[in-house]
């Protein structure tokens, strides 16, 4: 992994290349939705989490996770394709991962398309079972996959 990469949470400023990343790594082939005014809500949502990996000044990948009582869901996700396979969406996601840890969460959700072979894989790989095929998620044409993640622990100490 690249030494100068840093994970922050997303400022309104990075609204813009988040959206323009969505539309290019996961919303392809899709009607875009995550414009810049959607990114920028989810930044001042308070029950959301938006995380930037970033190397200087540029942008290497983000995630958006969501957060409902004990579950956070893992709403969108991408690294730049040029940069993929260096160890940034393993550190991204296990930020992201243990801001949720420390919230309470204790179990992970998220999506990706079937066809996503890479995705499938590496959210495997960070220990999430795939639990749901979901005909026509993506567009009403393209299955989707649903992972879930079991973290810390749901038994209380007495």
């Amino acid at each position: 992994m690249n030494e100068h990469l840093a994970i922050r949470l997303a400022t309104p400023k990075d609204a813009e290349a988040i959206a323009l990343e969505s539309m290019a790594e996961i919303e392809h082939n899709m009607d875009w939705s995550w414009h810049p005014d959607r990114v920028a809500s989810a930044i001042a949502d308070p029950n959301t989490n938006v995380a930037v990996a970033a190397d200087g000044k540029a942008m290497l990948g983000f995630g958006i996770m969501e957060y409902k009582d004990e579950t956070a869901h893992l709403v969108l996700f991408a690294v730049r394709e040029d940069v993929r396979r260096r160890g940034v969406g393993s550190a991204l996601l296990q930020w992201l991962e243990k801001v949720a840890a420390v919230a309470g969460v204790h179990e992970l959700r998220v999506e990706a398309r079937a066809s996503n072979v890479a995705a499938r894989t590496f959210y495997r790989k960070h220990g999430y079972s795939e639990c749901q095929i979901v005909p026509d998620m993506y567009r009403g044409d393209e299955d989707g996959v649903r992972f879930e993640k079991k973290v810390g622990s749901t038994v209380k100490e007495a």
